[in-house]
């Protein structure tokens, strides 16, 4: 019997056409196989037993030349050809039988593989015998890679990555500068990198060689059988969507392959134990060759630390990502509109979604106020900003906004701080589930929870994290985060060499104010703690409040004698992170920058005063295991918070020395 394979174009198209060659040789032993392949690819069927003879067949080549071929291999009298490329030979060559242009592939079959296999009518084949492939590596092949590992120290290497940083087109290629990143925290990890692709990679490989220098350079340096012969040795090969990712998952290697604006349903990795990482913005996958936006967001929206989690499970346990949920959402909206320490409070929130939904494209709808708090924060997409005090305070400016927010298609919405405005925008952009606590509009909810926030039975974290444990994710810890600015870090480096302090010296940040009067504990006696603390441990002394309450933080200046630095009113949320994150103790109020401090692990101080289970410090108190609070009980049978009639005699009771001991117990 003669057969006539005609395959695709590109070399990892004609890998994709791989198992249909494996069926024919399984299926017709005895046949002989003549191969029409184009020239790039060609070396994947030249010397291969398998096939009896291949031809060039080069589609630029002039019109005399492509008649003379098609009338040598008319002579043939094929038996059978099977033209996966639909081309003018595989309709008009003679053969008794061939493959049909107008066989229709049914939908189920997505994958291009698959779709090759069935337009070849071997689906069922497949699925009854287990085929041998037909891609040739030779025994030169495996002494050439032994010898090139061995040469580089990597001969008995159990931990070596393969790293493919190109592809044939630009539009799928993730920033080289990403590539360097996750292979310097690979490296960091204890794995043995090698960087191939073809000459067109060789730029791509050299950037990331130069900022990863552990990393072994091979690119342009292989066959495609000798790199075949490499990632059989690989415990994972990491890539764009490219040539490589198809010829691993033709050996069944792991594959981690980062997509952008190609339908991975189609092209992806086809291993067993396989990944695709990809951010599921409202645009993709358009599948074009070129950005209609000229940014391809796509890509740019993926972040070394997001392929770095995703490819973990592969590296430790070497198979395939399994997640503990059901359901899996591609466009997930986090919305808390309330305060800054409310909002850090629900950091842990993004990240045990990032954990659980690694691949899905993850928004936070915040106030401008609390913008610094999850801007720049590594498991977020996009932060999107709701003015509800500014220019969406109106009902017209809310409706504007959520008709926005309608287009970036977000299925799922999670709302932490139970609002009826919000209600009502999650609602009116379409998105498909809104899940919330059980008050304020709760009727626009398709989930809602139970709300008990008001007996404080547990830290605000952890109601916020119910939320997320609704969804059947399984958070691992809770712990804050607050992404720092570089140009709050050059802030507070200037303000350093201004003031004259050290980085040997002790700092102590004091935060005497709150948004209610019920929680501001009395001024002369923060200044009363401040001096005992700089006459006894040398401590220098940072002032911070909002512009709103100025006149009640200088009141704490003005009761001092010692020099301290007077920040009120002149610092950014970010500023005052910076700060934090140089200081040694903080005492404050119970307010949002208590927990900046506890996110940069700062020991803390906190007053409290209010006695209502909703509003006490089991449910707001500091997290940092170096963190006390002060809270006593004067007797009041009902609080009732900023309309207190002792004034306030529950703070009053927290005395100077109660400070200072908390202080000591801390630095003891």
């Amino acid at each position: 019997m003669k057969i006539l394979f005609v395959t695709l174009s590109n070399i990892g198209d004609c890998i994709l056409t791989l198992p249909v060659l494996d069926v024919l040789r399984e299926k017709y032993p005895q046949a002989k196989i003549t191969c029409l392949v184009p020239p790039r690819p060609s070396e994947i069927f030249v010397n291969n037993p398998v096939v009896d003879r291949v031809v060039v067949f080069d589609k630029h080549v002039k019109l005399k030349e492509k008649i003379n071929l098609f009338l040598s291999l008319n002579k043939e009298k094929f038996d059978l050809v099977v033209d996966l490329r639909n081309s003018f030979f595989g309709a008009f060559l003679a053969a008794k039988k061939r493959t049909s242009p107008l066989r229709r592939i049914p939908k189920k079959f997505r994958h291009m593989k698959d779709r090759h296999l069935f337009w070849a009518e071997f689906c069922d084949y497949v699925l009854k015998n287990k085929l041998n492939r037909s891609l040739v590596i030779t025994s030169g092949d495996r002494d050439y890679i032994a010898g090139m590992l061995k040469e580089n120290n990597l001969a008995d290497c159990d931990k070596l990555i393969v790293v493919a940083p190109g592809s044939r087109s630009q539009s799928k290629c993730w920033d080289k500068q990403n590539f360097s990143q996750l292979c310097r925290r690979l490296v960091k990890e204890g794995f043995d990198l090698v960087l191939v692709g073809d000459k067109a990679d060789q730029f791509a490989c050299s950037y990331v060689q130069k900022s990863c220098p552990e990393a072994v350079n091979l690119c342009a340096r292989t066959s495609i059988s000798q790199l075949a012969a490499l990632l059989k040795k690989a415990k994972l090969l990491l890539t764009n969507d490219s040539a490589v990712m198809h010829l691993a998952s033709y050996l069944d290697v792991p594959v981690a392959a980062i997509f952008g604006p190609t339908d991975e349903a189609k092209y992806g990795p086809w291993s067993k134990k396989s990944v695709v990482i990809k951010k599921d913005i409202f645009c993709r996958p358009c599948q074009k060759a070129q950005c209609r936006f000229q940014t391809l967001a796509c890509l740019a929206a993926i972040k070394p630390d997001d392929v770095f989690l995703q490819i973990k499970p592969l590296l430790e346990d070497n198979g395939q990502i399994i997640l503990g949920n059901n359901k899996q959402y591609r466009r997930i909206l986090i919305s808390r509109t309330d305060r800054m320490g409310d909002v850090l409070l629900s950091t842990p929130v993004i990240q045990a979604l990032r954990e659980s939904f690694p691949q899905a494209y993850i928004a936070m709808m915040v106030t401008p106020y609390a913008r610094d708090i999850v801007e720049g924060n590594p498991y977020l997409d996009e932060v999107i900003l709701y003015d509800k005090d500014g220019k969406h305070k109106s009902w017209v400016g809310s409706l504007k906004f959520a008709g926005r927010l309608k287009k970036k298609k977000f299925d799922l919405a999670i709302v932490l701080y139970p609002n009826n405005r919000v209600h009502l925008i999650t609602f009116l952009a379409g998105i498909n589930q809104r899940l919330g606590y059980d008050r304020n509009f709760k009727f626009l909810l398709t989930d809602q929870i139970k709300h008990t926030k008001q007996y404080g039975e547990k830290h605000e974290s952890e109601y916020a994290l119910d939320l997320v444990r609704y969804l059947g994710v399984k958070p691992k810890e809770v712990s804050l985060f607050m992404p720092i600015k570089q140009e709050s870090e050059e802030w507070a480096n200037a303000l350093f060499r201004e003031e004259g302090i050290k980085g040997t010296d002790r700092l102590l940040v004091i935060h005497p104010t709150a948004s209610c009067d019920s929680r501001i504990w009395p001024a002369e006696r923060y200044a009363q703690v401040a001096e005992k603390l700089i006459q006894k441990y040398g401590f220098k002394v940072c002032i911070v409040s909002g512009g709103k309450d100025i006149q009640k933080a200088k009141a704490v200046v003005k009761n001092m004698r010692s020099k301290v630095v007077d920040l009120i009113g002149k610092t950014s949320i970010s500023q005052v992170a910076s700060l934090l994150k140089r200081s040694q103790l903080f005492i404050s109020t119970d307010s949002g920058p208590m927990h900046v401090a506890v996110a940069f692990g700062v020991p803390v101080v906190t007053i409290f005063g209010r006695k209502q289970p909703g509003l006490s410090p089991k449910r707001w108190g500091p997290l940092g295991k170096q963190s006390k609070y002060l809270h006593k009980d004067v007797g009041c049978i009902q609080c009732l918070a900023h309309n207190c009639k002792k004034e306030f005699a529950c703070l009053k009771a927290i005395s100077v020395d109660d400070v200072v001991l908390a202080v000591e117990s801390i630095l003891k």
